[in-house]
């Protein structure tokens, strides 16, 4: 088990003819572990698409790959290096990049709705 901190880990298991890896993605709050679980539910979902993606993670990770000996003759072993190194680089970016179009979207509601409670003549002087 390789750690940055309690939240980001990775397991690595080797066999004879499969690797499995296991990777725990850092949540720093309540929207950060709804976004990451539906986002890897969403991805699990597609497994077969992605050949290497078990559908259920282990115990305590977010998502896990198995790469079987087939996958290492049937593939490129860089391509698959490459792919887990793009996969985790990109994962804080993606979940980041949809919290703040969350928080985004979540601003402009309120401010629909609280438009409703204030009378316009107030509401366009504080926006001036």
């Amino acid at each position: 088990e390789i750690c940055r901190n309690d939240k980001e880990k990775v397991l690595i298991e080797g066999s004879i003819n499969s690797l499995r890896m296991s990777i725990s993605i850092k949540q720093a709050d309540e929207i950060e572990r709804i976004l990451c679980h539906k986002f890897m539910r969403f991805m699990m979902m597609r497994a077969e698409n992605f050949f290497i993606l078990r559908r259920k993670p282990i115990e305590g990770y977010d998502i896990s790959f198995l790469i079987t000996n087939y996958h290492t003759e049937q593939m490129y072993k860089h391509k698959l290096v490459d792919f887990v190194m793009e996969f985790m680089t990109e994962i804080d970016k993606e979940i980041s990049e949809m919290k703040l179009c969350l928080n985004g979207r979540g601003r402009i509601s309120a401010v629909e709705f609280l438009k409703n409670f204030v009378p316009a003549r107030e509401w366009k002087d504080e926006e001036s």
